[in-house]
Protein backbone atom coordinates (compact mmCIF):
# COMPACT_ATOMS: atom_id res chain seq x y z
CA UNK A 1 0.00 0.00 0.00
CA UNK A 2 2.56 2.58 0.70
CA UNK A 3 5.17 1.62 -2.38
CA UNK A 4 1.44 2.57 -4.56
CA UNK A 5 0.92 5.52 -2.51
CA UNK A 6 5.08 6.64 -3.09
CA UNK A 7 4.26 5.70 -6.84
CA UNK A 8 0.77 7.94 -6.86
CA UNK A 9 3.17 10.51 -5.18
CA UNK A 10 5.28 10.45 -8.02
CA UNK A 11 2.70 10.54 -11.02
CA UNK A 12 1.12 13.30 -9.09
CA UNK A 13 4.33 15.64 -9.10
CA UNK A 14 5.18 14.67 -12.77
CA UNK A 15 1.54 15.68 -13.89
CA UNK A 16 1.83 18.78 -11.85
CA UNK A 17 5.15 19.54 -13.75
CA UNK A 18 7.03 19.64 -10.17
CA UNK A 19 9.79 17.30 -11.77
CA UNK A 20 10.68 19.57 -14.84
CA UNK A 21 10.46 22.72 -12.62
CA UNK A 22 12.33 21.76 -9.32
CA UNK A 23 14.45 19.07 -8.22
CA UNK A 24 13.11 15.75 -7.08
CA UNK A 25 13.67 15.45 -3.27
CA UNK A 26 13.07 13.33 -0.31
CA UNK A 27 10.60 16.03 1.16
CA UNK A 28 8.69 16.59 -1.84
CA UNK A 29 7.82 13.02 -2.74
CA UNK A 30 7.04 13.39 1.30
CA UNK A 31 4.56 15.95 0.79
CA UNK A 32 2.96 14.33 -2.02
CA UNK A 33 2.50 10.95 -0.41
CA UNK A 34 0.97 12.49 2.66
CA UNK A 35 -1.48 14.21 0.31
CA UNK A 36 -1.99 11.70 -1.58
CA UNK A 37 -3.14 9.58 1.57
CA UNK A 38 -5.09 12.30 2.96
CA UNK A 39 -7.37 12.77 0.32
CA UNK A 40 -8.03 8.68 0.35
CA UNK A 41 -8.67 8.58 3.97
CA UNK A 42 -10.92 11.54 3.00
CA UNK A 43 -12.68 9.77 0.12
CA UNK A 44 -12.86 6.57 2.12
CA UNK A 45 -14.40 8.65 4.85
CA UNK A 46 -17.34 10.09 2.43
CA UNK A 47 -18.33 6.93 0.55
CA UNK A 48 -18.53 5.19 4.14
CA UNK A 49 -20.91 7.83 5.36
CA UNK A 50 -23.23 7.38 2.54
CA UNK A 51 -23.14 3.75 3.01
CA UNK A 52 -24.42 4.97 6.28
CA UNK A 53 -26.96 7.21 5.23
CA UNK A 54 -27.97 3.80 2.51
CA UNK A 55 -28.84 2.45 6.05
CA UNK A 56 -31.99 4.58 6.58
CA UNK A 57 -33.54 2.39 3.83
CA UNK A 58 -32.72 -0.64 5.75
CA UNK A 59 -34.64 0.62 8.66
CA UNK A 60 -37.59 1.43 7.10
CA UNK A 61 -38.01 -1.35 4.90
CA UNK A 62 -36.75 -4.25 8.47
CA UNK A 63 -39.74 -1.66 10.29
CA UNK A 64 -42.01 -1.81 7.31
CA UNK A 65 -41.96 -5.62 6.83
CA UNK A 66 -41.96 -6.79 10.52
CA UNK A 67 -45.26 -4.37 11.25
CA UNK A 68 -49.17 -4.41 9.45
CA UNK A 69 -49.66 -3.07 6.19
CA UNK A 70 -51.99 -0.49 7.16
CA UNK A 71 -49.20 1.75 8.66
CA UNK A 72 -46.16 1.30 6.07
CA UNK A 73 -46.70 4.75 5.11
CA UNK A 74 -46.43 6.27 8.39
CA UNK A 75 -43.22 3.59 8.96
CA UNK A 76 -41.59 4.95 6.24
CA UNK A 77 -42.43 8.71 6.86
CA UNK A 78 -40.77 8.18 10.63
CA UNK A 79 -37.31 7.10 8.77
CA UNK A 80 -37.44 9.93 6.00
CA UNK A 81 -38.32 12.37 8.98
CA UNK A 82 -35.63 11.03 11.35
CA UNK A 83 -32.83 11.61 9.24
CA UNK A 84 -34.41 14.93 7.52
CA UNK A 85 -34.95 16.81 11.15
CA UNK A 86 -31.68 14.98 12.51
CA UNK A 87 -29.12 16.45 9.86
CA UNK A 88 -30.33 20.03 10.39
CA UNK A 89 -30.89 19.54 14.32
CA UNK A 90 -26.98 17.70 14.29
CA UNK A 91 -26.00 20.79 12.37
CA UNK A 92 -27.67 23.75 14.16
CA UNK A 93 -26.73 22.03 17.84
CA UNK A 94 -26.04 18.36 18.14
CA UNK A 95 -22.39 18.82 16.08
CA UNK A 96 -21.13 21.16 18.82
CA UNK A 97 -22.54 19.68 21.87
CA UNK A 98 -20.45 16.64 20.45
CA UNK A 99 -17.72 17.14 19.74
CA UNK A 100 -17.28 21.30 20.49
CA UNK A 101 -14.42 22.28 22.70
CA UNK A 102 -15.65 21.68 26.58
CA UNK A 103 -15.25 24.02 29.20
CA UNK A 104 -18.08 21.71 31.31
CA UNK A 105 -15.86 18.41 30.74
CA UNK A 106 -19.56 16.68 29.66
CA UNK A 107 -20.59 18.47 26.67
CA UNK A 108 -19.23 21.15 23.56
CA UNK A 109 -19.84 24.29 24.00
CA UNK A 110 -18.95 25.67 20.57
CA UNK A 111 -19.09 24.55 16.99
CA UNK A 112 -23.19 25.22 16.59
CA UNK A 113 -24.31 25.92 12.70
CA UNK A 114 -20.88 24.11 11.81
CA UNK A 115 -19.65 27.84 12.94
CA UNK A 116 -15.55 26.47 13.68
CA UNK A 117 -15.35 25.74 9.73
CA UNK A 118 -13.84 27.92 7.61
CA UNK A 119 -12.64 27.70 3.87
CA UNK A 120 -9.15 26.16 4.76
CA UNK A 121 -10.92 23.09 7.10
CA UNK A 122 -13.14 20.57 4.71
CA UNK A 123 -12.11 18.14 7.24
CA UNK A 124 -14.69 19.40 9.47
CA UNK A 125 -17.37 18.99 6.71
CA UNK A 126 -16.08 15.48 5.85
CA UNK A 127 -16.14 14.21 9.44
CA UNK A 128 -19.45 16.35 9.95
CA UNK A 129 -21.33 14.04 7.14
CA UNK A 130 -20.00 11.06 8.65
CA UNK A 131 -21.04 11.79 12.33
CA UNK A 132 -24.87 13.14 11.11
CA UNK A 133 -25.26 9.46 9.53
CA UNK A 134 -24.78 8.17 12.62
CA UNK A 135 -26.65 10.35 14.74
CA UNK A 136 -29.91 9.62 12.10
CA UNK A 137 -29.36 5.73 13.43
CA UNK A 138 -29.42 6.38 16.89
CA UNK A 139 -32.67 8.17 16.08
CA UNK A 140 -34.11 6.09 13.83
CA UNK A 141 -34.18 2.62 16.23
CA UNK A 142 -36.59 4.52 18.14
CA UNK A 143 -39.00 4.29 15.38
CA UNK A 144 -39.63 0.72 15.40
CA UNK A 145 -40.15 -0.12 19.13
CA UNK A 146 -42.86 2.54 18.89
CA UNK A 147 -44.67 1.82 15.69
CA UNK A 148 -47.96 1.33 15.06
CA UNK A 149 -49.53 3.28 17.81
CA UNK A 150 -47.23 6.80 17.75
CA UNK A 151 -48.84 10.02 17.40
CA UNK A 152 -46.36 11.53 13.98
CA UNK A 153 -46.12 14.84 15.41
CA UNK A 154 -45.31 13.70 19.02
CA UNK A 155 -42.93 11.35 17.88
CA UNK A 156 -40.98 13.98 15.77
CA UNK A 157 -40.69 16.06 18.07
CA UNK A 158 -39.24 13.58 20.48
CA UNK A 159 -36.54 12.86 16.84
CA UNK A 160 -35.49 16.57 17.31
CA UNK A 161 -35.05 16.27 20.90
CA UNK A 162 -32.79 12.61 20.49
CA UNK A 163 -30.56 14.23 18.01
CA UNK A 164 -29.93 17.84 19.09
CA UNK A 165 -29.35 17.03 22.87
CA UNK A 166 -29.82 13.30 24.05
CA UNK A 167 -27.28 11.20 21.25
CA UNK A 168 -25.23 14.36 21.31
CA UNK A 169 -24.12 14.90 24.83
CA UNK A 170 -24.10 11.00 25.10
CA UNK A 171 -21.25 10.77 22.76
CA UNK A 172 -19.39 13.55 23.63
CA UNK A 173 -18.52 11.27 26.72
CA UNK A 174 -17.09 8.32 24.32
CA UNK A 175 -15.94 10.14 21.23
CA UNK A 176 -15.45 14.00 22.01
CA UNK A 177 -12.01 13.70 21.23
CA UNK A 178 -12.28 12.85 18.01
CA UNK A 179 -12.40 16.13 16.98
CA UNK A 180 -12.38 19.03 19.48
CA UNK A 181 -13.68 17.49 22.34
CA UNK A 182 -12.88 15.48 25.71
CA UNK A 183 -14.83 13.10 26.70
CA UNK A 184 -14.85 12.01 30.39
CA UNK A 185 -15.85 8.21 29.87
CA UNK A 186 -13.24 7.75 26.98
CA UNK A 187 -10.37 9.16 29.79
CA UNK A 188 -11.05 5.74 31.46
CA UNK A 189 -9.71 3.64 28.76
CA UNK A 190 -13.53 3.15 27.40
CA UNK A 191 -13.70 0.86 24.47
CA UNK A 192 -16.39 1.42 21.46
CA UNK A 193 -14.78 1.71 18.10
CA UNK A 194 -18.16 2.44 16.33
CA UNK A 195 -21.00 2.64 18.85
CA UNK A 196 -21.89 -0.81 19.97
CA UNK A 197 -23.04 1.63 23.36
CA UNK A 198 -22.63 4.84 21.93
CA UNK A 199 -24.98 4.79 18.64
CA UNK A 200 -27.07 1.21 19.40
CA UNK A 201 -27.62 1.03 23.46
CA UNK A 202 -28.19 4.65 23.41
CA UNK A 203 -30.70 4.50 20.75
CA UNK A 204 -32.19 1.05 22.33
CA UNK A 205 -32.80 2.70 25.47
CA UNK A 206 -34.21 5.60 24.23
CA UNK A 207 -36.52 3.37 22.38
CA UNK A 208 -37.57 1.21 25.72
CA UNK A 209 -38.59 4.43 27.26
CA UNK A 210 -41.04 5.44 24.47
CA UNK A 211 -42.27 2.04 24.20
CA UNK A 212 -42.88 1.95 28.07
CA UNK A 213 -44.60 5.45 27.49
CA UNK A 214 -46.62 4.49 24.84
CA UNK A 215 -47.84 1.19 25.58
CA UNK A 216 -48.32 -1.78 24.12
CA UNK A 217 -50.52 -2.11 20.84
CA UNK A 218 -54.37 -3.15 21.34
CA UNK A 219 -54.85 -6.76 21.70
CA UNK A 220 -51.14 -8.07 21.83
CA UNK A 221 -51.36 -8.97 25.13
CA UNK A 222 -54.36 -10.97 26.69
CA UNK A 223 -55.44 -10.53 30.39
CA UNK A 224 -54.61 -13.90 31.43
CA UNK A 225 -51.04 -12.90 30.32
CA UNK A 226 -50.35 -14.85 27.51
CA UNK A 227 -48.57 -12.92 24.25
CA UNK A 228 -50.49 -13.09 21.14
CA UNK A 229 -48.44 -12.12 17.96
CA UNK A 230 -48.94 -9.97 15.61
CA UNK A 231 -47.34 -10.80 12.21
CA UNK A 232 -45.80 -8.47 10.01
CA UNK A 233 -47.15 -8.14 7.05
CA UNK A 234 -44.30 -8.39 4.51
CA UNK A 235 -41.69 -10.74 5.28
CA UNK A 236 -39.09 -10.51 1.82
CA UNK A 237 -39.43 -6.78 2.29
CA UNK A 238 -38.22 -7.08 6.11
CA UNK A 239 -35.43 -9.21 4.25
CA UNK A 240 -34.24 -6.79 2.04
CA UNK A 241 -34.08 -4.41 4.65
CA UNK A 242 -31.44 -6.41 6.24
CA UNK A 243 -29.50 -6.88 3.75
CA UNK A 244 -28.95 -2.96 2.88
CA UNK A 245 -28.04 -3.01 6.69
CA UNK A 246 -25.46 -5.42 6.39
CA UNK A 247 -23.95 -3.64 3.47
CA UNK A 248 -24.38 -0.22 5.13
CA UNK A 249 -22.90 -1.79 8.25
CA UNK A 250 -19.80 -1.95 6.74
CA UNK A 251 -19.66 1.82 6.17
CA UNK A 252 -20.01 2.05 9.88
CA UNK A 253 -17.75 -0.06 11.21
CA UNK A 254 -14.80 0.20 8.47
CA UNK A 255 -15.04 3.64 7.87
CA UNK A 256 -15.31 4.37 11.55
CA UNK A 257 -11.30 3.96 10.77
CA UNK A 258 -12.10 7.49 8.92
CA UNK A 259 -8.48 6.35 7.10
CA UNK A 260 -7.78 4.61 4.17
CA UNK A 261 -4.81 2.00 6.18
CA UNK A 262 -4.19 -1.37 6.87
CA UNK A 263 -6.78 -1.34 9.50
CA UNK A 264 -9.79 -2.17 7.35
CA UNK A 265 -9.45 -5.41 6.19
CA UNK A 266 -9.68 -7.29 10.24
CA UNK A 267 -12.68 -5.03 10.46
CA UNK A 268 -14.47 -6.19 7.47
CA UNK A 269 -13.51 -9.36 8.07
CA UNK A 270 -15.11 -9.31 11.78
CA UNK A 271 -18.13 -7.49 10.74
CA UNK A 272 -18.49 -10.65 8.17
CA UNK A 273 -18.03 -13.31 10.66
CA UNK A 274 -20.39 -12.12 14.07
CA UNK A 275 -23.68 -11.48 12.07
CA UNK A 276 -22.95 -15.02 9.52
CA UNK A 277 -23.12 -16.23 13.41
CA UNK A 278 -25.97 -14.38 14.84
CA UNK A 279 -28.19 -15.79 11.96
CA UNK A 280 -27.23 -19.20 12.51
CA UNK A 281 -27.55 -19.25 16.16
CA UNK A 282 -30.92 -17.74 16.53
CA UNK A 283 -32.05 -19.27 13.92
CA UNK A 284 -31.15 -22.99 16.08
CA UNK A 285 -32.12 -21.20 18.66
CA UNK A 286 -35.60 -20.97 17.68
CA UNK A 287 -35.72 -24.56 16.42
CA UNK A 288 -34.95 -26.21 19.59
CA UNK A 289 -37.79 -23.67 21.06
CA UNK A 290 -40.87 -23.74 18.69
CA UNK A 291 -39.16 -26.87 16.18
CA UNK A 292 -39.46 -24.08 13.32
CA UNK A 293 -37.00 -22.08 11.44
CA UNK A 294 -38.44 -18.56 12.94
CA UNK A 295 -37.35 -16.00 9.45
CA UNK A 296 -38.20 -13.61 11.68
CA UNK A 297 -35.83 -13.97 14.54
CA UNK A 298 -33.07 -15.17 12.17
CA UNK A 299 -33.09 -11.86 10.68
CA UNK A 300 -32.53 -10.14 14.12
CA UNK A 301 -29.94 -12.65 14.65
CA UNK A 302 -27.98 -11.18 11.56
CA UNK A 303 -28.95 -7.56 13.18
CA UNK A 304 -27.73 -8.87 16.66
CA UNK A 305 -24.57 -9.99 15.54
CA UNK A 306 -23.98 -6.70 13.71
CA UNK A 307 -24.67 -5.00 16.66
CA UNK A 308 -22.32 -7.22 19.21
CA UNK A 309 -19.71 -6.44 16.56
CA UNK A 310 -19.66 -2.81 16.47
CA UNK A 311 -18.12 -1.91 19.53
CA UNK A 312 -14.70 -4.64 18.78
CA UNK A 313 -14.60 -5.14 15.64
CA UNK A 314 -11.06 -3.32 15.08
CA UNK A 315 -9.83 -4.99 18.43
CA UNK A 316 -10.77 -8.39 18.28
CA UNK A 317 -9.82 -11.04 16.64
CA UNK A 318 -11.89 -13.25 13.65
CA UNK A 319 -12.30 -16.46 16.08
CA UNK A 320 -13.81 -13.93 18.85
CA UNK A 321 -15.93 -12.38 16.60
CA UNK A 322 -17.66 -15.34 15.93
CA UNK A 323 -18.00 -16.15 19.54
CA UNK A 324 -19.53 -12.25 20.02
CA UNK A 325 -21.76 -12.51 17.51
CA UNK A 326 -22.95 -15.97 18.44
CA UNK A 327 -24.25 -15.21 21.69
CA UNK A 328 -25.86 -11.70 20.57
CA UNK A 329 -27.49 -14.14 18.39
CA UNK A 330 -28.37 -16.41 21.26
CA UNK A 331 -29.54 -13.36 23.72
CA UNK A 332 -31.62 -11.41 20.89
CA UNK A 333 -33.97 -14.21 20.89
CA UNK A 334 -34.91 -14.61 24.52
CA UNK A 335 -34.35 -10.24 25.10
CA UNK A 336 -37.55 -10.81 22.73
CA UNK A 337 -39.35 -13.11 25.09
CA UNK A 338 -38.69 -11.65 28.27
CA UNK A 339 -39.51 -7.94 26.86
CA UNK A 340 -42.69 -9.84 25.87
CA UNK A 341 -43.16 -11.31 29.61
CA UNK A 342 -43.16 -8.08 31.11
CA UNK A 343 -45.36 -6.88 28.20
CA UNK A 344 -43.29 -4.22 26.93
CA UNK A 345 -44.12 -4.29 23.53
CA UNK A 346 -41.91 -3.42 20.73
CA UNK A 347 -42.51 -4.81 17.63
CA UNK A 348 -39.44 -4.86 15.76
CA UNK A 349 -37.43 -6.37 18.51
CA UNK A 350 -35.38 -3.06 18.42
CA UNK A 351 -34.66 -2.63 22.03
CA UNK A 352 -33.50 -6.34 22.82
CA UNK A 353 -31.21 -6.08 18.90
CA UNK A 354 -29.99 -2.14 19.88
CA UNK A 355 -30.27 -2.41 23.77
CA UNK A 356 -29.45 -5.33 25.05
CA UNK A 357 -26.72 -6.49 22.04
CA UNK A 358 -25.38 -3.34 22.45
CA UNK A 359 -24.43 -3.96 25.87
CA UNK A 360 -23.31 -7.35 25.24
CA UNK A 361 -20.81 -5.55 22.23
CA UNK A 362 -19.37 -3.33 24.99
CA UNK A 363 -18.63 -5.69 26.95
CA UNK A 364 -16.99 -7.86 24.78
CA UNK A 365 -15.04 -5.41 23.24
CA UNK A 366 -13.53 -4.95 26.87
CA UNK A 367 -13.26 -8.86 27.84
CA UNK A 368 -11.73 -10.06 24.24
CA UNK A 369 -9.67 -6.86 23.54
CA UNK A 370 -6.41 -7.99 21.78
CA UNK A 371 -3.09 -6.86 22.07
CA UNK A 372 -1.76 -7.32 18.40
CA UNK A 373 1.74 -5.67 19.19
CA UNK A 374 1.93 -8.06 22.33
CA UNK A 375 0.53 -10.98 20.52
CA UNK A 376 -2.56 -12.13 23.37
CA UNK A 377 -5.75 -10.99 25.24
CA UNK A 378 -5.80 -7.96 27.19
CA UNK A 379 -9.20 -7.30 29.11
CA UNK A 380 -10.43 -4.19 29.43
CA UNK A 381 -13.50 -4.20 31.76
CA UNK A 382 -14.41 -1.76 34.62
CA UNK A 383 -14.18 1.53 31.93
CA UNK A 384 -16.97 -0.65 30.06
CA UNK A 385 -18.77 -0.99 32.56
CA UNK A 386 -19.00 2.56 33.57
CA UNK A 387 -19.59 3.55 29.78
CA UNK A 388 -22.49 0.91 29.48
CA UNK A 389 -24.19 2.26 32.71
CA UNK A 390 -24.11 5.94 32.12
CA UNK A 391 -25.26 4.95 28.94
CA UNK A 392 -28.33 3.39 30.14
CA UNK A 393 -28.87 5.73 33.08
CA UNK A 394 -28.57 8.98 30.58
CA UNK A 395 -30.39 7.36 27.65
CA UNK A 396 -33.03 6.28 29.39
CA UNK A 397 -33.52 8.35 32.18
CA UNK A 398 -33.65 11.60 29.53
CA UNK A 399 -35.70 10.07 27.23
CA UNK A 400 -38.37 9.01 29.70
CA UNK A 401 -38.57 12.49 30.83
CA UNK A 402 -39.01 13.60 27.57
CA UNK A 403 -41.80 11.59 26.82
CA UNK A 404 -43.56 12.57 29.35
CA UNK A 405 -43.47 16.14 28.94
CA UNK A 406 -43.96 16.01 25.09
CA UNK A 407 -47.30 13.32 25.95
CA UNK A 408 -48.75 16.77 28.26
CA UNK A 409 -48.94 18.90 25.07
CA UNK A 410 -49.50 16.28 22.35
CA UNK A 411 -50.23 13.02 23.02
CA UNK A 412 -48.04 10.78 22.66
CA UNK A 413 -50.60 7.57 21.61
CA UNK A 414 -53.41 7.60 18.99
CA UNK A 415 -57.05 7.18 19.55
CA UNK A 416 -58.11 3.54 19.67
CA UNK A 417 -59.76 4.04 16.24
CA UNK A 418 -56.90 5.28 14.30
CA UNK A 419 -54.63 2.32 15.58
CA UNK A 420 -57.08 -0.35 14.63
CA UNK A 421 -58.18 1.61 11.27
CA UNK A 422 -54.46 2.39 10.41
CA UNK A 423 -51.97 5.35 10.89
CA UNK A 424 -51.88 5.34 6.83
CA UNK A 425 -55.38 6.71 6.62
CA UNK A 426 -55.57 9.07 9.72
CA UNK A 427 -52.42 10.61 9.93
CA UNK A 428 -51.73 10.27 5.90
CA UNK A 429 -54.61 10.30 4.16
CA UNK A 430 -53.22 7.26 2.08
CA UNK A 431 -53.16 3.46 1.68
CA UNK A 432 -49.64 1.98 1.41
CA UNK A 433 -51.46 -0.92 -0.90
CA UNK A 434 -54.48 0.98 -2.24
CA UNK A 435 -55.65 -2.06 -4.60
CA UNK A 436 -55.59 -4.37 -1.70
CA UNK A 437 -56.18 -2.18 1.72
CA UNK A 438 -59.48 -4.11 2.52
CA UNK A 439 -57.89 -7.25 2.69
CA UNK A 440 -54.31 -6.82 4.34
CA UNK A 441 -55.11 -4.38 6.84
CA UNK A 442 -57.66 -7.16 8.84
Amino acid sequence: MKKIIIMLGLMLMAASGFADDEPLTLEGVQASVDAVQANADWLWTLIAAFMVFFMQLGFAMVETGFTRAKNAVNIIMKNLMDFSMGAIGYWAVGFGLMFGATTTGFFGTEGFFLSNWDMQDNWTLAFWIFQTVFCATAATIVSGAMAERTNLKAYLLFSLVMTTIIYPIAGSWYWGSLFHGEGWIEAFGFIDFAGSTVVHSVGGWAALAGAIVVGPRIGKYAKDGSVRAIPGHNIPLATIGVFILWFGWYGFNVGSETAADTALPLIAVNTTLAPAAGVLVALFTTVILYKKFDAGMSLNGALAGLVGITAGCANVTPAFAVLIGAIAGFLVVFSVIFFDKIRVDDPVGAISVHGVCGVWGTLAAGLFNYDFEAGGLSPVILPQIIGIVAAFVWAFGVSFIAFKIINIFIKIRVSETEELEGLDKHEHGVDAYPEYAKSLIK
